[in-house]
């Protein structure tokens, strides 16, 4: 496991103990990081800060991501706590439920607009936020979560698609703009994992099962396996690699029929 002894890194998307940006979270506190943590509203506060009871030292903040506000105060609050940055881990998405359940064809004009706001443009506003912090670490590593669902159809995923989709060709454009500045940008596609938002897509269970019938592993993937991945890609060792997406799907994406 890469070694972030002494690294400070900010995590968006914890929702509860099932996310995987929460998995992500004590991966890097245990390869040796101090992380912080944000919630986006008061509902979801009193969850993330008692997961952040279980990291060494932890920083809890309020972000809305489709706040531009929100993220400055953000990014000037990490700045008087750590003074600089050495990694970002975007895990924020959402759609609402009626776009997940409907047709494609019948996306609102609004749900679409939501969708990739918070699912897609929020990586490009915090990284704009975030990148002055690392350059004064001299560089740094931003890493999103994605799904295979941005390349192709899955059942009432829908919108979701379309945002993952945007987010991924967020990346590619992300890691041109700031490998100047020695910040890489990639991205996990992870393979379907039981999270709070999942349970938001309608016959998610058979989706599960397709995995374990047709990945070449004939299983799923877990919280853990895209953690220590997600360690992987956002330390020293993979310093020469950026503008990917990475799959951690056991295999799923390779097969045909």
């Amino acid at each position: 496991m890469s070694d972030l002894s002494g690294k400070h890194g900010l995590v968006v998307g914890v929702a509860n103990k099932r996310s995987i940006s929460w998995a992500i979270a004590q991966a890097a506190a245990a390869a040796g990081a101090r992380i912080a943590l944000t919630y986006p509203s008061e509902r979801l506060e009193e969850n993330v800060r008692e997961l952040a009871q279980k990291l060494e030292n932890p920083l809890v903040l309020p972000c809305d991501v489709s706040s531009d506000q929100q993220i400055e105060e953000l990014a000037a609050h990490l700045d008087r706590e750590f003074g600089g940055l050495d990694f970002f881990v975007h895990g924020a998405a959402f759609a609402p439920a009626a776009e997940l359940s409907n047709p494609f064809l019948q996306t609102s004009r609004e749900g679409f607009r939501i969708a990739l706001d918070v699912s897609a443009y929020s990586l490009v506003g915090l990284a704009r936020a975030v990148a002055p912090l690392m350059e004064k670490r001299g560089g740094g590593s931003i890493l999103t979560l994605t799904y295979i669902g941005s390349q192709r159809v899955f059942t009432n995923y829908n919108v979701m698609g379309v945002a993952k989709a945007a987010l991924e060709s967020s990346v590619r454009y992300l890691a041109a703009d700031l490998g100047p500045k020695n910040i890489r940008v990639n991205a996990i596609s992870a393979g379907a994992i039981k999270t709070l938002a999942a349970a938001g897509i309608s016959g998610f269970s058979s989706i599960l099962q397709v995995y374990r019938d047709r990945a070449p592993l004939r299983r799923g993937v877990d919280q853990s396996e895209v953690a220590d991945t997600a360690v992987f890609l956002l330390g020293p060792s993979s310093r020469a690699i950026t503008g990917e997406i990475v799959m951690v799907d056991a295999g799923f994406h390779t097969m045909g029929f």
